[in-house]
């Protein structure tokens, strides 16, 4: 069922969920949580659809906040606001509403989310796109516990990293950290195996791909030892090579769905690490809503402390030989100061 509401409030909102419950036979809230989602027009429909598809195993509100551009001074400066409320199966196991606003408005959109969100119920904020800064400031973020962000959106995902690990407050977390769960799950698992000490290790995955970065940084943060970060071609995260006092252990996935772990003494294995969609990121983000300490100590360790790549502060070639011009220049000057003590000493 879809109610729209042209030029509305918060209240009348309200109203036509209540109403858009009884009509579908549901009168009572079962849901545990509001998931709002904060994007643009390009990108609504894709977050609604994983949204309601992670809503079959978290019964959601979910609010579709949404700026629009008022391209007239008129428009901008009038406040208008739109809605489209969903209930029942056109909005998955929860409710859905879809807010557009307009003008003056879209600087408060904090007023227009707070009657609506559900009352003693946690909050997620999501930005698929166009993250700011720093969440946890942002007033949609204040309202949250949790404030989700994808760095791989960005226009530069490496750099993103360093600034969301100086801005970084208790409940933010990443996608792209979601995103290497089953990696680390393996990679732990393996090291249960064996009883060694792991002395280096190579992290090799596509160039713009900031959870190459996250799973080289929480490898050397948890190990202690040399992460090197190597480019290939994809798709995303291809290999993972750690040189052990037992022998080297590899795991390698070249075809983004099917892996193969390789351990020294023991014969290879196949492992299932395809690549997940959007909707089962979500779903496992939602299943804690506490802090994620080992995602903020991974993110604090710096990608500039990462070894090989675009991180590596290898002089230039073309800088050495000027470096070795200097220091055979330097003793120079020395020797024709000592050529009128010579001539003193012959007079």
């Amino acid at each position: 069922m879809k109610i729209d509401l042209t030029d509305t409030t918060a209240s009348k909102i309200n109203k036509a969920l209540v109403q858009g419950r009884r009509a579908v036979g549901t009168p009572a809230v079962g849901m545990v949580l509001t998931l709002v989602i904060v994007t643009d027009e390009e990108n609504a429909y894709d977050a609604l659809k994983a949204a309601n598809e992670a809503s079959r195993e978290h019964p959601s509100r979910t609010l579709v906040v949404i700026k629009r551009v008022s391209r007239s001074p008129r428009d901008r400066a009038k406040a208008r606001l739109d809605a489209e409320v969903r209930v029942g199966a056109d909005a998955g196991t929860g409710e859905t509403v879809v807010l557009r606003l307009y003008g003056e408005v879209t600087d408060h959109a904090q007023s227009v989310v707070l009657p609506l969100l559900l009352p003693d119920a946690p909050v997620v904020v999501w930005w698929p796109v166009n993250a700011p800064t720093d969440p946890a400031q942002d007033p949609l973020g204040s309202l949250a516990q949790r404030r989700v962000t994808d760095t791989y959106a960005a226009e530069q995902p490496v750099r993103e990293l360093t600034a969301r690990a100086q801005a970084y407050t208790p409940g933010d977390t990443d996608l792209s950290w979601t995103r290497i769960t089953p990696w680390r799950s393996m990679l732990a698992a393996a090291l249960d195996q064996v009883t060694c000490e792991v002395t280096s290790v190579e992290v090799e995955g596509e160039e713009f791909n900031p959870s190459c970065e996250l799973l080289a940084m929480w490898l050397a943060d948890r190990l202690n030892v040399p992460v090197k970060r190597s480019s290939s071609s994809g798709p995303g995260l291809t290999s993972v090579r750690m040189d052990s006092s037992s022998g080297p252990i590899v795991l390698d996935r070249a075809d983004g769905s099917l892996a193969t772990l390789s351990i020294q003494g023991q014969p290879d294995r196949a492992v299932a690490l395809k690549r997940r969609d959007t909707a089962e990121l979500i779903a496992e983000e939602l299943r804690r809503l506490d802090p994620d300490d080992t995602y903020a100590s991974a993110l604090r360790y710096g990608v500039e402390r990462l070894g090989g790549g675009a991180t590596s502060r290898t002089p230039a070639p073309a800088e050495q030989p000027a470096e070795n011009a200097e220091k055979k220049a330097a003793p120079a000057p020395a020797a024709k100061k000592a050529a009128p003590a010579k001539k003193a000493a012959a007079k």
